[in-house]
């Protein structure tokens, strides 16, 4: 646990981990040697047409249920649920989507935004952006 998850009181801060924790298992769990790409259970079982890319689906929604419990904002749950639409859209493109699935990490996407939301510390948990160097 974190400073910031440490600054919300204990249950949120245990729910709010276990949704990290699942979120890692479905978008960054594991990396191929020699490449410097992560992936996760959700780009796995995705490989399923269609089936698993709605299996993908029905756990990002859990997450959005649980923000839903946890008092995340309309606004907030709305970006989760763009998220997750998009996602399991492009995951439904055969080897293409299956290719940009396991960059677009929906899952670490929306704990980022609902522990911002909850203000735990997201800016740690959010994927990464490449930008160019401030002017």
């Amino acid at each position: 646990m974190d400073d910031a998850t440490a600054r919300l009181d204990p249950d949120t801060a245990v729910r709010l981990e276990r949704l990290r924790g699942l979120a890692r298992l479905m978008d960054t769990r594991w990396r191929l040697p020699l490449v410097p790409v992560r992936f996760g259970l959700d780009s796995v079982i995705g490989l399923v047409p269609v089936v698993g890319d709605t299996v993908s689906w029905a756990v990002a929604g859990w997450i959005v249920a649980e923000a839903r419990k946890l008092g995340a904002p309309p606004d907030v749950v709305g970006r989760m649920v763009a998220n997750n639409v998009f996602d399991w859209t492009i995951g439904l493109v055969p080897v293409v989507g299956d290719l940009l699935d396991v960059g677009m990490r929906a899952n670490t996407r929306n704990v980022a935004l609902l522990a911002d939301a909850l203000g735990g510390d997201a800016e740690a948990k959010r994927p990464r952006r490449r930008s160019s160097p401030p002017a």
